[in-house]
């Protein structure tokens, strides 16, 4: 029988953005497939709930996403990039199907469509710099218009960049478009830009536009704190509203202490948000709170549930808005769970029930509709697709089997759980094996980011671990002390020291597994990215359990990332209690780099270019320090790429990445015949091999 390959990377699809059909019949989905080594190809699809095959819904052209479904279920609205390059506009097209209309042509692009109650408009965010609006460009822009590159790249805000690019003066903003004004943008139809209102243009960033009624729009603005002067310093929240009709007249609902990211209202004006305690808020768990304007009262319904809410959370009210819907991580899943709005804020609030959740199961994205239940999600089997349930829960129904072709008749072993102890704390990890072990397999163990993130056996290393685990390698990963998903005392148990607390709970569960005779003890890999990358450094330096090890994206010195990343310094000032002028020693003694003369085993060094959460420099240093000391080492740098290579990348960056972790645990693998990377061509025996030697890999 077959495996799984790193290479089949190209075959596989992904879906994301549910969307229920009002009525309940259908569900609108995103389909996300690599088209060749550079490009995704992503379209929106709509599956009858009756359970018929899904259907392609909008041409192969651009990147399209966000589908949202009219309130009268009349017409569909979407993203995508067709024909305007990288800037994604808003296009609406019949829901019985038809030739979609272009309805923006904006320099900003767009995102996070939502309908107005009445149908007649869509809100969106774009962004946008102050000579944008004064020349126009946030209203109407020919798709030839192309920015100019600042040159020199003047800066003045304390971060100044993200996600593999450059703000330039660039702020999210909020903006309306009256839908049946639009005719078609086109051929130079500078009037398009007429039905499109500005509804913010501080020098504030924007998020999540909703409606209340069809007069009234509220959205979140980032904003400091009363006694700072600087918002990007800052987790303080404003949610406003204003009557899109009168945008210049917006005033303030409620201010609190948040990341952002979403706020949600009812029709009668509650107001629905994330909120973040602002002392050491990374080691904060972030609850569910609703302002009720009518009553000037502050909810907090999630107050009773020891858990936090998952990275891109979902937070939907349901139909009646009585109930409210969010994915949490828990105990190695991520479930979906309801609970009433107006649930007391009390020690003895109630626990919130439990709607869709299965063994290991990572929901990561769901619609509420008023009948049906949309959500994606991953399971050990499979890497993704759609399913639905009813907003009460009750088993799902599975819509999509995107990845069937690719999947039949090929191998795919399941995870073993596994529950360990580690210095009084029982820790939860996973082991799993080749499909075709016989005797002996050597073992990798992977680190995951965060810290405080939660893996399950499902999700986003779907992929990588079957891979490493058909080439013969037992894959191990956990979730030690600062992991989400096990209550806050879990998550703040690294408080001060990532390193020393995770690393114990990490080598305690290779001592786990490495008792069974399946795995040999004496073959040893090690590897992570982001957080993970760290924590590879640092046992590498404090342990010597591994034979070789990959660091990926890693945070090799707290003082230097601290002053280069984007909004991450907070991870410093928070998990450490400190900055690097208060206590330079201290953070240097907790930086892998400052003990990279203690590294013997073979290293290998990956990172992106344009990763502006962990920037490469970080890596360029710890690489330097285990040449300087001797250490076997090579340094491969992916152009182009941000810190969501090992998730979104280029299609044939991922393959290389993983091809490149299992050629170098290959070298000194004693179950696999393989010489050690160093003594072969930078890019030999690489399906995805490129254009390593003439780059100048090293």
């Amino acid at each position: 029988m077959d495996s799984i390959e790193a290479s089949d990377f190209h075959e596989l699809a992904s879906v994301s953005e549910p969307r229920v059909a009002p009525g309940g019949e259908r569900v609108a989905y995103v389909r996300t497939v690599p088209s060749d080594d550079e490009e995704y190809e992503a379209t929106v699809y709509v599956a009858p709930v009756g359970g018929d095959e899904s259907q392609r819904f909008t041409v192969r052209e651009g990147q399209d996403a966000a589908p949202r479904w009219s309130p009268s279920g009349d017409r569909l609205a979407f993203t995508s990039t067709r024909g305007d390059g990288d800037r994604s506009q808003l296009w609406v097209v019949p829901a019985d199907g038809g030739e979609a209309r272009q309805i923006t042509s904006v320099a900003g692009g767009v995102a996070t469509p939502v309908w107005s109650p009445d149908g007649s408009h869509l809100a969106f965010v774009q962004q946008v710099a102050p000579d944008d609006r004064e020349a126009g460009r946030d209203r109407w822009v020919d798709e030839a218009y192309e920015p100019e590159e600042p040159d020199p790249r003047v800066v003045d805000r304390t971060v100044y960049r993200a996600e593999g690019r450059y703000f330039d003066r660039r702020r999210p903003q909020v903006y309306v478009v009256d839908v049946d004004a639009v005719d078609g943008v086109g051929n130079g139809e500078e009037s398009a830009g007429d039905a499109v209102t500005r509804v913010t243009e501080c020098d504030a960033d924007h998020f999540s536009p909703t409606w209340g009624d069809a007069e009234t729009l509220y959205f979140g603005r980032q904003v400091p704190r009363e006694a700072e002067t600087d918002a990007d310093d800052a987790i303080r929240i404003e949610i406003r509203r204003c009557d899109p009709a009168e945008p210049e007249d917006d005033e303030l609902v409620t201010r609190d202490e948040g990341w952002g990211g979403f706020v949600r209202a009812a029709s009668d004006g509650r107001v629905a948000y994330f909120h973040t305690p602002a002392e050491r808020s990374t080691l904060q768990q972030t609850e569910v709170r609703v302002y009720d304007a009518a009553n000037d009262e502050t909810r907090t319904p999630t107050a009773g549930m020891d858990r936090t809410m998952a990275y891109h959370s979902v937070l939907e009210w349901g139909a009646d808005e009585e109930r409210l819907y969010v994915t949490t991580p828990d105990d190695g899943s991520v479930v979906l769970r309801r609970f009433p709005w107006d649930a007391d804020d009390s020690d003895d609030a109630p626990d919130p029930s439990t709607v869709v959740a299965g063994e290991g199961m990572d929901v990561d994205a769901a619609h509420v509709g008023r009948d049906v239940l949309a959500y994606t999600a991953s399971e050990w089997d499979h890497p993704g697709d759609v399913f639905i349930s009813t907003p009460g829960g009750g088993e799902g129904n599975r819509l999509t089997r995107v990845n069937a072709d690719v999947l039949d008749g090929v191998a795919v072993p399941q995870p073993e759980e596994l529950r360990f102890e580690s210095d009084g704390h029982e820790i939860q990890g996973w082991l799993l094996t080749p499909p075709d072990a016989d005797g002996t397999s050597p073992l990798v163990v992977n680190v995951h980011g965060g810290p405080h993130i939660m893996w399950s056996d499902a999700g986003t290393m779907w992929h990588e671990f079957q891979s490493l685990a058909s080439a013969g390698y037992a894959v191990f990963f956990c979730n030690p002390r600062g992991s989400a998903g096990y209550g806050a005392e879990f998550m703040q148990a690294i408080e001060g020291d990532w390193g020393d607390v995770t690393g114990a709970d990490v080598l305690a569960g290779v001592d786990h597994v490495t008792d069974r005779a399946a795995v040999d003890a004496s073959n040893v890999f090690l590897t992570g990215g982001s957080f993970g990358g760290y924590l590879t450094a640092w046992l590498a330096a404090t342990s010597d359990r591994f034979d070789a090890t990959v660091a990926q994206r890693g945070v090799y010195d707290l003082l230097g990332f601290y002053g280069s990343t984007d909004v991450a310094y907070h991870l410093v000032e928070g998990d450490f209690g400190t900055d690097p002028w208060a206590d330079p020693e201290f953070l240097w003694a907790h930086s892998p780099v400052a003990h990279a003369d203690d590294i013997d085993a073979p290293t290998l060094v990956l990172h992106a270019e344009n990763d502006f959460r962990v920037p490469v420099d970080g890596a360029e240093f710890l690489f330097r320090a285990l040449r300087k000391t001797g250490t076997d080492t090579r340094f491969v740098r992916y152009p182009r790429e941000g810190h969501e290579l090992s998730r979104s990348g280029e299609p044939g960056h991922v393959v290389d990445r993983i091809e490149r972790i299992r050629r170098w645990f290959d070298g000194y693998s004693d179950h696999h015949d393989a010489q050690p990377a160093l003594e072969r061509p930078p890019s030999a025996g690489l399906s995805a091999a490129g254009d390593g030697d003439e780059h100048g890999e090293h």
